[in-house]
C-alpha cells in the first residue's frame, strides 16, 4: 500500500491535520511496532484501551502519521500529520476496502465455524512454486486482522486468501465491504460462538452474508445446513459443493473427517480457478499439520526460544518477528531462518525483505539455514552465519554459546527446525504444562468488562504465576495495561526485574531482610505493622532512594497481617512524621468472598475497610491514595466494593465464582503414553498392587508423570482419569514417583499418543472437588520439571 495523509483523509471523510506524509504500512498496536518510518498509526479504542494514549510515546520513537478519531493538538507534534475522522476503525476498513480495488489477483475469503485456518494453509502448501500467493496471516480474521490482511496483500498477488470470521451478529457485512470476494469457500457450521445467534441457522446466514457479491461458492456439502442453505440463498451462482468422501484424496496423510474436509475444499479451489488439479492432487502427500500457534519455551543457558518452525512465509516472519520482540526483555534477539519456500516473490526481492525485517526488529545475530538464504548473505547487516542444511548446523556443535539470549525458530517444514529445537530447549522431560496466553487474555478482558470506567488492576503473580510462569505472565500483563504486579516474595520481584518488567511491582510478604534488595529493584512493600515501616524507612535511609512508596494492609477480619482498627490514628502519625516514605495504595484481603454463607461477613469487612481506608485518605489528601479490597470472587459478587482498584488472581487462570462459562481454563497438563501393557486376569500393577485386574484382562498404559511431577498421590486407583484420544481413562493402581498407569481397556490408543491430565475434557476444578480442596493447590503443585510451554496465536 501507499497513500499520502491528505488522500487518507479525503477516502475517510475525516480531516487533515499538521504535515502531509506517505505511508506505506499500517499499525494499531504501539507493542509490536518496528518501523516507524512510514508507518500510519490507527488509534483505535475499545472499552479497555485506547490508543491514542500512545500517540505521544510514538512520536518518541520516530512515527509521524496517525489515524484517529479522538481531539489532538497537532501543533505538540511540529513533524507528525494527523488524519482526524469519526470513527477510527471505519477509517481504516475503508483504507482496506480501497486497497481491494488496487488487488489484480482472484481474492478468497474463507469463512466457517472450524478449518478455515487449515483450509487457507493447506491451499498455499498446495500452490505451485511459481505462483505469488498471498494469505492473511496466523488467525487474522476479525474486523481489524481482516482490514490488515488486506492492506499487506499486493497488487501482484495471484491468488489472495482472507479468513473471516465472526461472533455477532452484523459483523459479516462489514467484512464483505472490505473484502468482496471474487470466489468463496465456506467450512462447516459448528458450534464456535453460538453464544451471540439464536439458532445454527442463524449463523450459517450471518456467515454467508460474506458472498452477497460472490459470483463462485466452494462449500462443504457433507455439512446438512450448509447443503440446505447455499443452494438456498445462492441458486443464481456458480455452486461447488464438495462431498469429502466422494474426493480422490489418495496419499493425504491424514485420516481423520476434518482433514479430508479440510483437504477436499483446498483441491476444490484449485479447480474452480481453472487449475489443472492433477498435478496439485499429487502434492497431497507433502501437506503438513498447522502451526496454529507461536510456543515460547525455556531455552539452555536461561535462554527464551520462540518457536515457529513449520511457518515460513515473509508475512508470518513479520509477525513472528515482533512477537520475539515483545518477549524478549532484555536479551540479545537472535533469528535461525530457513530458506522461506514459495513466497512467489523473486528471491532478490524476498530477501531484501527479510533483511529490512531483521533490522527493523532489532536482530543481533542472524543465523540463515539453506542455500538461497546463503546466496543472499550480503544484505544482512548484523552479526550473521549460514549452513546449508539443518544437519551442518546442529554439527557445529555450539549449543554452549546461546546464553542469555531470545531465539525465534523459523523454518520450513523441510528444514526439520524441531531438530534444533530440542538441541536448544531446557527440559526433556516428556509431560509439559501448555500455558495459553490468548485464553489468559481473554479471561482478563472478561473481569475488565466488569469494572468501572477508569477501575485500575493489580494482578497476582506470585507462586510463579500459580504454577503457570512468571516473565511469560508478567510480560503479558505489562503489554496488556494492568496497573501493577503483586509477588509473594522479594526474590520473585527481582526475577521480573532482571527479566525486563517494568512496571510498578508490590511485594506482599516483604520481611525486613528484603528491604534493602527492594529498593534496589525498584519493589514496593506491604506495610503491615509499625515494626514493618520502622525496618523500611530505615532501610529507604540506609539506600538514599528518596521518597519511596508503601502499601498499607488493613486487618478488616482476615485476622493474618495488617493493622487493626486501634493502630490507625498512631499509624496516620508515624507516616506524617517519616518523609522518606508515602502511601501509594491501602487494601485488605477478603476471607470469604467466594461463598454465599459469608456473605454477611464480607460486607462488614467492605464496611470497615471503608471505614478505616477513609481515615487514612483524608489524612493525606495530596497523595491520592489508592484503596482495593475486590479480589477474583470479589470483581464478579461485590462490585460495590470496587474502590479505586481491585486485584486479580485466580479469575486470570480460568477460576470464576459465578460465570465459569465466561472464563477459559488456561493451563492443559499433557504427556504421552511411553508404554502399553496387556495384563492378564489376575495380575497386578503397580507399589502395593492395588492395581488389579479382576475380572477381565486389562490393557494399560505408562505415562511419565507421578507425584513428583504434582499429581497427587490420592488420585490412584481411578479417583482420577487421564483423557486419551478423547475419551476418560482413569488410572489404574498407585500413583509412582515419576510415573503412573491409566486403564485404556477398550480406547484405541497407541505408543505416543497425547494425554491430558488436565485441560479441556478434565478440568482442574473437577480435579479439586476429587481431592476435597481448592484450583490453587492443584496449580501451584505441578513441579518446575515439568516443562512450561506457551503458546500464541
Amino acid at each position: 500500500m501507499k497513500y499520502r495523509l491528505k488522500e487518507l483523509a479525503s477516502l475517510c471523510g475525516g480531516e487533515l491535520l499538521g504535515t502531509d506524509a506517505t505511508v506505506m504500512r499500517v499499525s494499531t498496536d504501539s507493542r509490536t511496532l518496528s518501523e516507524p518510518d512510514g508507518t500510519l498509526f490507527v488509534a483505535l479504542r475499545s472499552a479497555r484501551r485506547d490508543g491514542n494514549r500512545y500517540i505521544a510515546e510514538l512520536y518518541r520513537r520516530g512515527v509521524r502519521a496517525f489515524l484517529t478519531d479522538s481531539p489532538v493538538d497537532a501543533k505538540a507534534y511540529p513533524l507528525a500529520g494527523f488524519v482526524r475522522c469519526a470513527d477510527s476503525l471505519e477509517a481504516l476498513q475503508r483504507l482496506a476496502a480501497d486497497h481491494r480495488t488496487s488487488l489484480k489477483g482472484t481474492v478468497v475469503a474463507i469463512t466457517g465455524s472450524n478449518g478455515k485456518t487449515v483450509v487457507k494453509e493447506w491451499i498455499a502448501q498446495l500452490c505451485p512454486p511459481q505462483i505469488r500467493l498471498f494469505r492473511s496471516p496466523k488467525s487474522y480474521n476479525s474486523q481489524i486482522g481482516v482490514a490488515l490482511s488486506l492492506l499487506m496483500a499486493e497488487p501482484d498477488d495471484r491468488i489472495v486468501l482472507i479468513e473471516a470470521g465472526i461472533s455477532q451478529r452484523g459483523e459479516m457485512a462489514r467484512l464483505e465491504r472490505m473484502i468482496r470476494p471474487d470466489l468463496g469457500i465456506v467450512t462447516n457450521i459448528g458450534d464456535a460462538h453460538q453464544e451471540n445467534f439464536d439458532s445454527p441457522r442463524q449463523k450459517a446466514d450471518e456467515k454467508l452474508t460474506l458472498f452477497e457479491h460472490t459470483p463462485t461458492i466452494v462449500y462443504n456439502a457433507a455439512d446438512p445446513l450448509l447443503a440446505r442453505l447455499v443452494p438456498e440463498r445462492y441458486d443464481d451462482r456458480k455452486l461447488i459443493g464438495v462431498e469429502p468422501a466422494e474426493r480422490e484424496l489418495d496419499g493425504l496423510p491424514f485420516d481423520d473427517p476434518a482433514s479430508r474436509a479440510n483437504a477436499a475444499l483446498a483441491l476444490a479451489l484449485y479447480g474452480a480457478l481453472g487449475f489443472d488439479t492433477e498435478p496439485i492432487r499429487k502434492r497431497l502427500p507433502r501437506l503438513q499439520s498447522v502451526a496454529m500457534r507461536l510456543e515460547l519455551k525455556d531455552g539452555i543457558n536461561g535462554c527464551k526460544i520462540v518457536n515457529d518452525t513449520y511457518n515460513s512465509d515473509i508475512n508470518s516472519l513479520e509477525i513472528a518477528l515482533q512477537y520475539l520482540s515483545a518477549t524478549s526483555g532484555n536479551r540479545d534477539k537472535v533469528l535461525i531462518l530457513s530458506d522461506i519456500d514459495q513466497s512467489g516473490l523473486p528471491s532478490d526481492e524476498l530477501y531484501a525483505r527479510v533483511a529490512e525485517l531483521v533490522r527493523a526488529n532489532g536482530i543481533s545475530e542472524l543465523i540463515g539455514i539453506g542455500e538461497e538464504i546463503f546466496r543472499h548473505a550480503a544484505l544482512f547487516d548484523c552479526r550473521k552465519e549460514f549452513y546449508l542444511s539443518t544437519d551442518n548446523f546442529l554439527k557445529a556443535g555450539e549449543r554452549a554459546r546461546f546464553v542469555r539470549k531470545s531465539i525465534l525458530l523459523k523454518g520450513g517444514r523441510r528444514f526439520r527446525f524441531e531438530r534444533i529445537g530440542r538441541v536448544l530447549e531446557n527440559k526433556i522431560h516428556t509431560t509439559v504444562l501448555e500455558v495459553d496466553l490468548d485464553r489468559m487474555q481473554h479471561n482478563l478482558n472478561y473481569f475488565r468488562g466488569l469494572l468501572r470506567p477508569g477501575e485500575r488492576m493489580m494482578a497476582m503473580v506470585k507462586a510463579a504465576g500459580y504454577g503457570s510462569g512468571t516473565f511469560e505472565v508478567a510480560n503479558l500483563l505489562e503489554r496488556q495495561g494492568v496497573d501493577f504486579l503483586a509477588v509473594a516474595f522479594a526474590d520473585e520481584g527481582v526475577t521480573l526485574r532482571e527479566a525486563g518488567i517494568t512496571m510498578p511491582i508490590v511485594v506482599l510478604n516483604a520481611d525486613s531482610d528484603s528491604f534493602d534488595l527492594m529498593l534496589d529493584y525498584r519493589l514496593e512493600p506491604e506495610i503491615y505493622s509499625r515494626s514493618s515501616l520502622r525496618s523500611f524507612t530505615e532501610a529507604v535511609r540506609r539506600h538514599g532512594a528518596g521518597r519511596s512508596p508503601i502499601h498499607i494492609k488493613l486487618d478488616t477480619g482476615m485476622h493474618r497481617l495488617g493493622f487493626e482498627r486501634a493502630d490507625i490514628e498512631p499509624l496516620i502519625d508515624t507516616l506524617r512524621e517519616t518523609p522518606e516514605v508515602y502511601v501509594r495504595t491501602v487494601f485488605t484481603h477478603l476471607a470469604g468472598s467466594d461463598e454465599v454463607r459469608h456473605d454477611d461477613f464480607t460486607r462488614s469487612q467492605i464496611a470497615l475497610f471503608r471505614e478505616l481506608s477513609d481515615r487514612i485518605a483524608a489524612a493525606f489528601p495530596e497523595l491520592h491514595i489508592l484503596r482495593h479490597i475486590d479480589n477474583s470472587a470479589g470483581i464478579e459478587r461485590f462490585p460495590e466494593a470496587q474502590f479505586d482498584m481491585v486485584r486479580l488472581g485466580i479469575g486470570l487462570y480460568g477460576i470464576g465464582f459465578v460465570h465459569q462459562e465466561n472464563l477459559l481454563p488456561v493451563s492443559t497438563l499433557r504427556s504421552r503414553i511411553v508404554q502399553i501393557k496387556e495384563i492378564p486376569v489376575g495380575d497386578t500393577v503397580g507399589y502395593g498392587r492395588h492395581g488389579v485386574a479382576k475380572d477381565r484382562p486389562v490393557r494399560t498404559a505408562t505415562v511419565p508423570i507421578g507425584y513428583a511431577d504434582g499429581l497427587n498421590r490420592r488420585l490412584s486407583c481411578g479417583r482420577w482419569s487421564f483423557i486419551v484420544n478423547g475419551r476418560k481413562a482413569p488410572i489404574f493402581g498407585n500413583i509412582c514417583m515419576d510415573t503412573c498407569m491409566i486403564d485404556i481397556t477398550g480406547i484405541d490408543a497407541r505408543e505416543g499418543d497425547t494425554v491430558t491430565i488436565f485441560g479441556d475434557g478434565a478440568t482442574v476444578i473437577e480435579m479439586a472437588e476429587a481431592l476435597g480442596t481448592i484450583p490453587y493447590e492443584i496449580m501451584t503443585s505441578v513441579s518446575t520439571r515439568v516443562k512450561r510451554v506457551y503458546t500464541k496465536e
